[in-house]
This record gives C-alpha cells, sequence and structure tokens, in this order.
C-alpha cells in the first residue's frame, strides 16, 4: 500500500488522485505523520472518496487521527469532512462559513455538470472547519508541527498554505497548480498576484500543489509570474489600455482561463 503514497519528506506523504468515475481529476492529499498522530490535508469530494483515503491511510499509518485541515472550502477539498471526525478539523474561518453557507450550492452546480455523480454527492453532510483561524495557526503532532498560513485571497478568498518546517514541504492547495492552468471561477487576480509572491516566499523545498506533479522553488516562482501577467492583463482591460480579445492571445494560460480571468478582475474591482 505504501507504494501509492509518496514521501516527498521524513514522514510527510503525497497521495495523487488521477480521477474520478473516469474523468480527470488528479488531486493531491497530503498525510504527515508525528509522534502522537497523523494530520490529512484535504479531504476529497464525497464521502465515498472519503472512505477510500480513510482506508488507505490505515495501511500507511496506525496512529490516531489528531488533525485534517481544508487548504479552502472548494468541494473536492472538503466535502469529505465528515468522515473524518471527531478529528479536529482546521480552516480559516472563511472556509468554514464557506462550506456551511455555499455547500448546497456546490453541491448542485456539479451535479449539473455531472448528473452521474448526483446520488454520490447527495449522501454528503457538509461539515465546516471547527478549528478556525484568520492569520496563522500551529497543529502540534507531538515531535513536530504544522504552520498554518492565510497570506491573502488568491484562488478563492480563504486559501491557505501549509508548512511542514521541519522536513521543508510546503502544501499549496490550490493557490498553485501543476500540469494545468490554475482555477479563476472564484477568484480574486490582483489579490492572487500578491498572494503568489508570498507563497514563493514560503518555500524551501519540495511544493505540493492542490492538483497537479509536485514542484519546488523554480515551479512556484514560474506559476507566481504566470498569475502576476494575468492579473496585469485583467487591469489593463478594465482600464481600455487593450482589448479583451488581445489580453486573451497575450495570456499565460488557455483562451477560456483567460477569459474567466478577466470576468473575475472586473468583479474584484467593483468591489473595490
Amino acid at each position: 500500500m505504501r507504494d501509492i503514497w509518496h514521501e516527498v519528506g521524513d514522514r510527510v506523504f503525497v497521495r495523487r488522485y488521477h480521477t474520478w468515475h473516469d474523468e480527470p481529476f488528479d488531486q493531491n492529499i497530503g498525510v504527515v505523520i508525528g509522534g502522537d498522530g497523523v494530520a490529512v490535508i484535504d479531504t476529497r469530494a464525497s464521502h465515498r472518496l472519503a472512505d477510500e483515503l480513510n482506508a488507505e491511510l490505515r495501511e500507511l499509518t496506525r496512529l490516531p487521527l489528531a488533525a485534517v485541515v481544508n487548504t479552502h472550502h472548494h468541494w473536492d477539498h472538503s466535502f469529505g469532512n465528515a468522515c473524518f471526525l471527531p478529528a479536529p478539523i482546521w480552516g480559516h474561518v472563511r472556509c468554514a462559513e464557506r462550506v456551511r453557507d455555499d455547500g448546497e450550492r456546490m453541491r448542485r452546480r456539479v451535479v449539473s455538470q455531472e448528473p452521474a455523480v448526483a446520488e454520490e454527492l447527495q449522501e454528503v453532510v457538509f461539515t465546516p472547519p471547527d478549528m478556525t483561524f484568520s492569520d496563522q495557526a500551529t497543529i502540534d503532532l507531538g515531535d513536530r508541527q504544522l504552520e498554518l498560513h492565510f497570506l491573502g485571497r488568491g484562488h478563492t478568498d480563504n486559501d491557505i498554505v501549509v508548512g511542514v518546517p521541519d522536513a521543508g514541504i510546503l502544501f499549496a492547495g490550490d493557490l498553485l497548480e501543476n500540469d494545468a492552468p490554475p482555477s479563476y471561477g472564484d477568484a480574486y487576480p490582483a489579490a492572487w498576484s500578491v498572494t503568489a509572491a508570498r507563497v514563493v516566499a514560503q518555500v524551501s523545498g519540495a511544493v505540493v500543489p492542490g492538483h497537479g506533479s509536485i514542484g519546488d522553488a523554480e515551479f512556484a516562482e514560474r506559476q507566481a509570474l504566470e498569475i502576476g501577467e494575468m492579473a496585469e492583463l485583467g487591469r489593463a482591460v478594465i482600464v481600455g489600455e487593450i482589448r479583451e480579445a488581445e489580453a486573451v492571445a497575450r495570456a499565460p494560460f488557455p483562451a477560456p482561463t483567460a477569459r474567466t480571468a478577466i470576468a473575475r478582475s472586473r468583479r474584484e474591482r467593483a468591489a473595490g
């Protein structure tokens, strides 16, 4: 069973789930093992998927589950939460609010796009983090700690990064994604450019994105630059310096991603 877990640092493991219902998914789940227990980073997209993760976790270690962390509120990172109770679930204060207030909206949206998952998602009991923070928090696993930081708005308004200082590992959630463009559906493009630079400053070794291959400082720097470029193109469109078609053509991401990013830039600017 250990061969499905990639050890990226001392007792820090990543499981990369490539598909769901035969569709590309490519999601990373983290596990950090300490002397007193285990922390799981993100909980997958349904109770059935969370149960699968729990079974695989028990094959990896028999230590008790000490903590669960949501890197942000999106359904594919939080809909499995209930399956890990009574462990404490950590997340940004707005992550808890979004899971509680937006869970049903997220479920309806996913089902409308993928009707085949309707029954599976109907089983989900929305379970927001009960250990919340605004700026930073520390999880004690006995002989090591996890450091949780909110660095600013980006992919959502509640993304956090999870650092494992003694191993030099950073879990970036969806603030960084590899092998595919970042997702701008709930994003704050201008703020994200600043936040991404702050993520880079946290990197000292391997970087685990929410989706895609594990990266390093070069990967983080490259994507931060691309996110900055996208933010500047959005600004230029809004103030009338260039047309949207030109911005899309010049964007570092595919056209659909660029159009969504520009639409979100307009919304971000209008909200102030």
